[in-house]
């Protein structure tokens, strides 16, 4: 798969065209769609504690910096120490010079986006660190050379059989001829291989869901024990975070956490959710002799004030993927970006530029439905068009399109006329169709019948047949 925004065209075809991809993807609508309905039912108060949680983070990052340095403060009272980094470059490097400092030889890795946005991982292996992710999805990226699909669900488009010959390629020291049976026994055999890693990791890395300025506490969110275990068994601990996970107070965190494991896995709450305030203290029985906070930034601030700055209030629960028709379709791979969907049709283009990013804010129907279920409210398809704008404005668009937009335009502006044409292009279409109602062929729609039939007109327009009503109702 190509490793560029630029190729997403060729990336969906590529997509669609694939049957093992197409029947992983039915998982999306069985395991998260059906999960989040449910426990919103189960809660009255859901739409309340939305609005509570946008408010929140609409305050947050409107007093961003104070509230940053807040919690930079209480980070240091706990024994921490907070580390800015402008961009992916720095933020690499501040990690792989905490890493030496430490003279770490192996690093356990938490599961991470902004790991995966910075590329951290390939730099502290050339660096000769051993790193091993410990969630299970991510640890089978990992032996697989792949990259996650999903935000919370990284190998989503895999089956159960393909990971079943990972395990056996990667896992030499296994029998030969065990039988995996279900994913319990391939969950089993994953945990026997990662339990060394999280005895001898020299340094911890997690992500945080949310940073508590109040308290100086990094929370992350998971279903498997190795958070715990990546954050409190080695020596040294770095939690890595973009600056907009802050918010003001433990009360605040707990609004937001509440909304994250229904929009996400449709669970009350995640199995585990944890909490790290500092290095260890005295009588504390484990826990890290040393706490870094790496907070990154990489376009971020740029964010505040903008048509964007909506975005930084996301919470990464993945459900604007999950009821996306066009992720449904395609799955993560295809927008070849850290983040894929409606949240990253709009923060990729922040991230690497409208220009590297064009085809991914028009990869929507403009349904609607990433912003009706996002628990934070955020207006998806508002900031996709902000972004078409944009990249109008740069010349983006094709000749063709321009030409095709510009046409389109003018008739719009002339209401007469595009009635006139509306009307002739509506009763040709309807007559084409004939009695089957559907077009096999459309001109200048090659793209949507090469892989199915264009539902016909029904011989008048819209306007004709609210006139036609309108007299019926007067006469």
């Amino acid at each position: 798969m190509a490793s560029s925004s630029k190729n997403f065209i060729r990336n969906a075809r590529e997509a669609l065209a694939d049957q093992e991809l197409q029947r992983a993807l039915l998982n999306v609508k069985r395991g998260f769609i059906v999960k989040r309905e449910a426990a919103v039912e189960k809660l009255p108060e859901f739409d309340a504690l939305r609005a509570e949680a946008r408010a929140i983070k609409d305050h947050t990052l409107g007093h961003l910096d104070l509230y940053l340095e807040a919690y930079e403060r209480k980070v240091v009272e706990n024994g921490g120490s907070v580390h800015y980094a402008a961009d992916a470059a720095e933020a690499r490097d501040i990690v792989l010079s905490l890493c030496r400092a430490a003279g770490a030889k192996r690093v356990a890795k938490g599961k991470s986006m902004i790991s995966e946005e910075i590329g951290l991982n390939a730099h502290l292996e050339e660096a000769g660190i051993d790193v091993v992710e410990t969630d299970l999805g991510e640890y089978v990226i990992q032996i697989r050379g792949d990259r996650p699909s999903h935000i919370i669900a990284p190998i989503v488009h895999l089956n159960k059989e393909a990971i079943e010959a990972d395990f056996r390629r990667a896992h030499r020291k296994f029998p030969v001829g065990r039988k995996f049976k279900s994913v319990a026994d391939l969950v089993t055999e994953a945990r026997a291989v990662l339990r060394e890693t999280f005895v001898t990791a020299d340094v911890g890395i997690t992500g945080a869901n949310l940073l508590i300025a109040e308290t100086g506490t990094s929370v992350i969110v998971t279903n498997e024990g190795n958070g715990d275990l990546t954050q409190t068994l080695p020596r040294v601990h770095i939690v890595l975070a973009s600056i907009e996970k802050v918010v003001p107070t433990l009360e605040d965190a707990m609004t937001i956490l509440r909304l994250l494991a229904r929009s996400a896995t449709g669970q009350d709450m995640a199995t585990y959710t944890s909490f790290a305030t500092g290095s260890r203290r005295a009588g504390d029985p484990d826990g890290p002799s040393a706490y870094h906070v790496v907070l990154l930034d990489n376009g971020r601030s740029e964010m505040l004030g903008s048509a964007f700055q909506d975005m930084l209030r996301c919470i990464r629960c993945g459900a604007c993927l999950n009821h996306c028709p066009v992720y449904g379709a395609i799955g993560g791979h295809a927008y070849a970006s850290v983040y894929p969907g409606p949240m990253g049709a709009v923060l990729t283009p922040a991230l690497q530029g409208i220009s590297h990013a064009r085809d991914l804010p028009n990869a929507s129907s403009f349904c609607g439905r990433c912003e009706e279920v996002c628990p934070m409210g955020i207006p998806l398809p508002k900031m996709m068009r902000a972004w078409r704008e944009r990249d109008a404005e740069a010349g983006g668009p094709s000749f063709k399109e321009r030409i095709a937009l510009k046409t389109w335009a003018y008739a719009a502006k002339r209401p007469r006329l595009y009635h006139a044409l509306a009307s002739i292009f509506v009763s040709l279409l309807a007559r084409r169709a004939g009695a089957m109602g559907r077009l096999s062929r459309l001109p200048f729609g090659k793209a949507w019948t090469r892989t199915r039939d264009f539902p016909a007109p029904q011989g008048k327009t819209f306007h004709q047949l609210y006139a036609k009503a309108k007299r019926r109702a007067l006469s």
